[in-house]
């Protein structure tokens, strides 16, 4: 009888990732506006441009905006599949966060990745710090968000890194 071969999915270890490729993380996020109001809630963040309808017709936008918060979550989310999954050791911080232009409820959230950086810890035998650049794009092809996130990533086991 002839031995089944099995893959478990993951993330890319430190070795695995490339400085300069960019990463497309498919599928997309189409977001509702349930997700909004459930997001914001829960974080308890009362931004009335998240969760009043007829106050958000008013403004400039008008109409309710995604919080910005989730924009953020999500992209980083879009990620893990591919980047991170069961080969992350810490999220380190974010740096140079931004959104250019808002997420509205029915837009579809879509996310790349670029390794900006990449070295090895001089403290952590076995492990590698990376720079990760997540943008965020909607479906029209608009940046929605741009986030730099400094991740410890695990080296492949019994690598020579």
């Amino acid at each position: 009888m002839s031995e089944e071969r099995r893959v478990v999915q993951r993330g890319l270890y430190y070795d695995e990732l490339e400085e300069g490729v960019v990463y497309a993380h498919r599928p997309g996020r189409t977001v509702t506006e349930a997700d909004n109001v459930l997001f914001t809630t829960l974080t308890m963040n009362t931004q009335a441009l998240h969760l009043d309808a007829a106050w958000a017709a008013e403004t400039e936008f008008g109409e309710r905006l995604v919080n910005s918060m989730f924009t953020l979550s999500t992209m980083v989310g879009l990620s893990v599949a591919q980047l991170t999954q069961g080969t992350i050791v810490a999220n380190l911080g974010f740096s140079e966060v931004r959104f250019p232009h808002p997420v509205r409820a029915g837009d579809t959230l879509l996310c790349e990745t670029r390794v900006r950086s990449k070295r090895l810890s001089a403290s952590r035998p076995g492990q590698g710090v990376v720079e990760l650049e997540h943008t965020g794009l909607n479906q029209r092809g608009e940046v929605v968000g741009v986030a730099v996130r400094a991740v410890l990533m695990q080296c492949l086991p019994g690598g020579v890194s």
